[in-house]
């Protein structure tokens, strides 16, 4: 037992104390637990930051409304759609409509000639510039005349041996009458003498009418312009044998002023275009180029076909046009617009506010309280980016042009457009003459509780 106590005690005597400059030091002990504490601390403190989001929270409104952000986070599509969109609005005015008729056209001259020849000959000499405009009765062309002279003079010979045997007749005639009378021939002689005249005066009719041919076929050697307008490339060289059967001609000439243009509109229309012409109205009619952007010309309408189509249930409509300026041209491609009537004090929207539906056509009423309803409405005349509204709208209301796509029943929204007026008259700057009544009425109550 001495033994064993012994051995005990020696570890206990060999442990320094801590007083004993040999002794290690707990210090670094102690500061690595001051360390693992510190990050357990962070640690927590960025599990409470991330859950509680103290930089997001924004001062209440007053009205008990949570902010902004905390809706967008925990309301959902909800509440993004309860947001004021930002919309662009239009006011439906009173003003006059036109009822238009819009139709692709093809300008069509009133003459489009191909002069020819009438008579077999050589082409001597050409009195036109290709391209030349030309009056009615300018000469054109010569043909040689000299084979159609000499006809002529031998006609006139022809002519005058006749006559001298007409006139012989004649005094036989009178002298046989004569002596019918003192009975001293038969009747049958001076009867035989009287036809004789009558054959010799049918001779010098035929003659004269030969005489006449030939003076005409002078008159065709000589080729004039059967109207006015544009001559076109010419189709024959001076020196060449023509004839009346040839295909081409000798120069086709186009009327250009004036001119028309053939247009096609639907069966439906005639009947409101066939009431405006029988009140004998004349019924204006404007030419645009393709693209439909550009007026070329004003003209009027002309006449109706006499017929429908009845592939194609339409119907040709003829307008003529002064073409002062020769904007149209032959076969052109035009689009005719043709004024049939004028609606007079209808209300006018932009055509961007009428939208298709379900229900039909409605548009988006903005409210006072700048929230919008939606209204079913019966649309009239079209006339381009103007649509007219037969029913369901009244002038003065104001409706949503742009951003409807956002917008629901009783959607709250925006004007951007008046945010800068409403900023003046806050500042207390005199408004625009051109602002609504419904943000004067919002200035005028913002500014009650200064007064009060």
């Amino acid at each position: 037992m001495d033994q064993q106590e012994k051995n005990l005690e020696s570890p206990r005597r060999e442990t320094p104390s801590p007083s004993s400059p040999s002794a290690p030091s707990p210090a670094p002990r102690s500061r690595r637990g001051k360390l693992v504490a510190l990050a357990a601390v962070l640690v927590v403190a960025g599990i409470v930051l991330l859950r509680w989001h103290p930089w997001n929270k924004a001062p209440e409104s007053g009205a008990g409304e949570p902010p902004a952000g905390a809706r967008m986070r925990h309301g959902g599509p909800g509440a993004m759609a309860n947001l004021p969109q930002p919309v662009t609005v239009a006011t439906a005015a009173n003003g006059d409509m036109p009822i238009v008729i819009t139709a692709l056209g093809t300008v069509t001259p009133l003459a489009d000639v191909t002069v020819r020849t009438q008579l077999s000959g050589t082409l001597q000499s050409v009195h036109f510039e290709e391209g030349q405009i030309v009056k009615a009765g300018d000469a054109l062309a010569q043909i040689d005349p000299r084979p159609y002279q000499i006809s002529l003079a031998n006609a006139e010979g022809q002519l005058a041996r006749d006559q001298a045997l007409l006139a012989t007749a004649r005094v036989d005639l009178k002298r046989y009458q004569t002596l019918l009378a003192q009975d001293s021939i038969a009747s049958q002689q001076v009867d035989t003498q009287a036809s004789l005249v009558q054959q010799y005066e049918g001779t010098v009719k035929s003659d004269q009418a030969n005489i006449d041919t030939y003076k005409l076929d002078l008159t065709y050697a000589r080729i004039t312009a059967p109207a006015s307008g544009r001559v076109g490339l010419r189709q024959v060289d001076p020196g060449n044998y023509v004839t009346p059967g040839d295909t081409n001609g000798i120069v086709v000439l186009t009327q250009l002023q004036p001119i028309s243009v053939i247009f096609t509109v639907s069966e439906d229309n005639l009947p409101a275009i066939l009431k405006r012409m029988h009140t004998g109205a004349r019924m204006p009619v404007a030419a645009y180029d393709r693209s439909n952007t550009t007026l070329l010309e004003n003209g009027v309408l002309q006449t109706i076909d006499n017929q429908i189509d009845t592939t194609t249930g339409t119907v040709k409509l003829r307008a003529n046009f002064a073409n002062p300026d020769q904007m149209l041209f032959p076969n052109q491609f035009v689009n005719a617009r043709l004024l049939v009537d004028t609606i007079h004090n209808a209300v006018i929207v932009p055509t961007a506010a009428v939208l298709n539906g379900a229900q039909g056509q409605y548009v988006y009423v903005v409210k006072p309280d700048n929230t919008v309803t939606v209204r079913v409405v019966k649309v009239g005349p079209v006339d381009g980016e103007r649509t007219s509204i037969a029913s369901g709208l009244a002038a003065g209301e104001r409706v949503v042009t742009d951003g409807s796509d956002r917008l629901r029943e009783g959607a709250k929204i925006t004007i951007p457009a008046e945010r800068p007026k409403r900023a003046q008259g806050a500042s207390g700057a005199s408004a625009p003459s051109g602002a609504s009544g419904a943000h004067h009425g919002h200035r005028h109550h913002a500014s009650q509780p200064q007064g009060q």
